[in-house]
């Protein structure tokens, strides 16, 4: 029998919902999209053909209901791994353990987790407003290095990628985790472009941007635009893919994720019509998602 969670370790509010989201275990479904902005859950719930559960605490925001007879939930994570260590950890306690004995259950429960994100490029040829499905991410946020990922990440990528990039010691090692092959193969179509994401700790000098303040490392995008290991390349920034497929791949859950691209670095663009494209995406994925 397994171990008596402390109520330290696992937080339930007083109406037995887990601490930081605020769910119940009724409240979601067994397929989650996780979008960033707590704004764009409605921009995916709109398309629903019912609500029958909504939430918000903080940045994170839940609505369930069905599409095509499908139940789904959409959950705002905010920015950020760590955002995503506490948006991953309770939604699989929410279906991995029971909240009156605080035991994990003896049979166990795989979510499909889908992030629909938006990010930018750093190859000149992807276009603007283009489509970039994950098959890999490459967590250079370090929030990984805090779990045993022993068994899901690729060392010889890594060595190579901190050998051809001169990576500094002193950032996090970065880590390579994959994707979740079927997810992928039902959210694919021949005009979607795959890709590795590099996840990064922030927005500005970790992604090689410059306002006022300079990254320390100047050619930071040159050399991972150049980079590729096995005739992989990485394709794009953003700031959470590796956290969810990490972290799924540890607790045994399915998880892929597509981003609209924003941004192209090395052109200095920025989309037109940025709302335009995400509704795009999103229509797009919750017709991948219900069809059969």
């Amino acid at each position: 029998m397994s171990k008596v969670i402390k109520n330290s370790e696992l937080i339930l509010n007083r109406d037995g919902s887990i601490y930081h989201l605020h769910l119940r275990p009724e409240n979601i479904a067994r397929t989650i999209i996780t979008v960033g902005d707590p704004e764009r859950v409605d921009q995916v719930s709109k398309h629903f053909d019912s609500i029958d559960f909504k939430q918000q605490k903080r940045e994170f925001k839940t609505h369930t209901g069905f599409l095509s007879n499908k139940r789904i939930s959409v959950i705002s994570t905010g920015i950020g791994t760590d955002n995503i260590d506490i948006v991953l950890n309770e939604l699989d306690a929410l279906v991995n353990i029971d909240f009156k004995t605080r035991r994990t259950k003896s049979i166990l429960t795989s979510l499909n987790i889908i992030r629909i994100g938006t990010s930018g490029t750093i190859q000149k040829n992807i276009p603007i407003d283009s489509f970039v499905l994950n098959t890999k991410a490459l967590d250079l946020s370090g929030m990984l290095n805090n779990y045993n990922t022993e068994s899901i990440r690729n060392k010889a990528f890594e060595k190579t990628f901190c050998k051809k990039t001169n990576w500094s010691i002193e950032k996090s090692y970065p880590i390579l985790v994959e994707s979740c092959k079927t997810l992928n193969s039902k959210l694919y179509n021949k005009n979607i472009l795959k890709g590795i994401t590099a996840t990064c700790n922030g927005f500005y000098a970790p992604q090689g941007r410059t306002l006022r303040l300079n990254p320390k490392d100047e050619k930071l995008i040159e050399k991972i635009e150049n980079f590729s290991f096995d005739n992989l390349k990485i394709t794009n920034f953003e700031m959470e893919t590796s956290a969810i497929f990490g972290l799924s791949k540890l607790l045994g859950h399915n998880s892929s994720s597509i981003n609209a691209i924003l941004a192209n670095r090395k052109n200095g663009d920025f989309s037109k019509h940025p709302e335009k494209t995400i509704d795009k995406l999103i229509k797009y994925c919750l017709k991948k998602l219900t069809c059969q």
